[in-house]
């Protein structure tokens, strides 16, 4: 499924509000605001205007105030830079590509909004590609849009095995590609404030839902939980450890998978989940079986998605900051783009996990 969505799209100008047209052609119609005319109301050169309006890599030399007040200007003449005209001058389209599973409720919803709050900033359309985890489909994408003349490339939970000849940015990306910065979660330091969370609560027996086998943050968080436990001396037992089944982003997926711990009739007083969309399918399922959450199990979710605070019980969980990771990532790429000569981009950023505790976890009730 491959969309595009223009990101340079002005609002209609409401009645009374200057319209960005500084006079009308011999036919009645506004004409189109030129950067010259642009220019001369801002009482600055051409040129001046020109580079900030562009992103060109030398702009950062001006003054930040002055920017804003181009911008401002900008939208308020509602003057529009000519395609064909910054295509001739830069040699950049200012679109990006952004590839990932699928969109729905969840982690790349959360991821998208954070690309497209700096890309909005920036003026740059962007084309979506999801992939439903199809591996023709992530082979085929990104030669798809750069034939589309894409600047640059963001992907989202996305196995990266590429060579391009234009900037990437993964998130969660675990890769060690070449021309590639990956924006990276401190698993480590979320596994062990979960962990941590939970043993200061008394729980000694903990299920553990693992992701999907095709997820690229499963077998790096598995690890960090089994070197967590091993530092804070939790024991974690083989029974109670169960794996998400299917391509689906939906509760259905954590509701199966803890009706199957529920049969092994093993016993557990708390559960952690691969993320919060599988923690409450997991809660569903322990209320069918009449246990209380967090009476008899304790539930701890994963990314803090925005319905995890309107659960009942509210939902705790590991912050993972979604939104921020996609603005970051938008911003690392423009960046990249607008100076594809430096080769001092960073490899790896790595952000910080937080723990929310909410209603769904408590002390163990012996």
């Amino acid at each position: 499924m491959l969309r595009s969505r223009s990101l340079c799209e002005t609002s209609p100008v409401p009645a009374g509000k200057k319209s960005g047209r500084l006079a009308s052609g011999t036919d009645g119609r506004p004409k189109r605001v030129t950067l010259k005319a642009l220019a001369n109301h801002l009482d600055l050169s051409p040129a001046t205007v020109s580079l900030v309006m562009n992103r060109a890599s030398v702009a950062d030399s001006i003054p930040r105030v002055t920017q804003e007040r181009i911008f401002a200007a900008a939208r308020e003449l509602n003057y529009r830079p000519s395609f064909s005209a910054r295509w001739a001058r830069t040699q950049r389209s200012f679109t990006v590509g952004v590839v990932v599973p699928e969109v729905s409720e969840g982690y790349a919803a959360l991821v998208m909004s954070g690309i497209e709050d700096h890309l909005l900033k920036e003026g740059y359309f962007y084309f979506v590609a999801s992939h439903r985890h199809r591996a023709d489909l992530i082979d085929e994408y990104p030669s798809l849009l750069l034939g589309r003349s894409v600047d640059g490339l963001i992907a989202v939970d996305t196995p990266w095995r590429h060579q391009l000849p234009i900037p990437v940015v993964t998130i969660s990306g675990h890769n060690g590609s070449s021309g590639v910065s990956n924006i990276l979660l401190d698993h480590d330091h979320a596994a062990e404030l979960a962990l941590r969370h939970l043993q200061q609560l008394g729980h000694e027996r903990i299920a553990i839902i693992k992701g999907q086998a095709f997820s690229s943050d499963t077998e790096v968080r598995w690890k960090s939980i089994t070197e967590a436990a091993a530092r804070l001396g939790v024991r974690l037992y083989p029974k109670l450890a169960v794996q998400l089944e299917g391509d689906l982003a939906g509760p259905q997926l954590g509701y199966r998978v803890t009706k199957r711990l529920l049969e092994r009739n093993e016993r557990f007083t708390a559960l952690f989940a691969f993320n919060d969309i599988s923690a409450i399918g997991a809660i569903g399922a322990l209320r069918d079986a009449k246990l209380d959450v967090p009476g008899d199990v304790s539930v701890v979710g994963f990314d803090d998605i925005q319905s995890a605070a309107f659960q009942n019980p509210r939902l705790t969980t590991i912050r993972q900051p979604l939104r921020k990771m996609g603005m970051i990532a938008a911003e690392t790429l423009l960046r990249r783009i607008a100076r594809p000569e430096d080769d001092s981009y960073p490899r790896e950023i790595v952000v910080a996990p937080e723990l929310i505790v909410r209603e769904s976890s408590g002390r163990v009730h012996r």
